[in-house]
């Protein structure tokens, strides 16, 4: 047992290390890709005080065990798409800052940071009055991503170089 302790003592600094080493560092902000849903040069906000990500949807339909969605905002100009058909979809609850639960449509869909794409789970909300469209939490953020506040559009700035 004295032999695992030393071990994970010395090497317990490496592994975060080579965590630090691994994952790549966004802003507060950013511009994503959301090839599925045909939306490109989204405004994202990381929230790293979220824990789910959501993203804007101006109409919802559920019909015929599918769910149905058009994702446009006037405040938004990229954010504009045709109706999407989901044959998968979910229910969970989202508690928001001000304690109030609501519960909420999520999907599974694809997001691109830095030219490589993940898949990401998203409640439905109404963002139009927020700023951004889309919010990203921390359960995608998480093994992935660190967050350094002082920057912005990282992904964005990488793919126009």
């Amino acid at each position: 047992m004295c032999i695992i302790n030393t071990l994970y003592h010395y090497l317990a600094p490496l592994f975060y290390i080579f965590q630090f080493m691994t994952k790549k560092v966004l802003g507060r902000v950013d511009k994503v890709n959301f090839p599925e849903l045909k939306l490109n040069n989204i405004d994202v906000k990381i929230d790293t005080g979220a824990y789910t990500s959501a993203i804007h949807c101006s109409k919802i339909r559920e019909e015929d065990g599918k769910l149905y969605c058009i994702f446009e905002s006037k405040g938004h100009p990229n954010f504009k798409s045709e109706e999407i058909a989901f044959n998968t979809y979910t229910y969970t609850d989202v508690k928001s800052s001000n304690g109030h639960k609501e519960n909420r449509y999520k999907i599974k869909t694809t997001v691109v940071f830095f030219g490589k794409s993940y898949k990401i789970n998203l409640t439905l909300s109404t963002r139009d009055d927020m700023r951004f469209p889309v919010l990203i939490g921390r359960q995608f953020l998480k093994h992935k991503f660190l967050v350094d506040v002082d920057l912005e559009n990282q992904s964005f700035k990488q793919n126009i170089i």
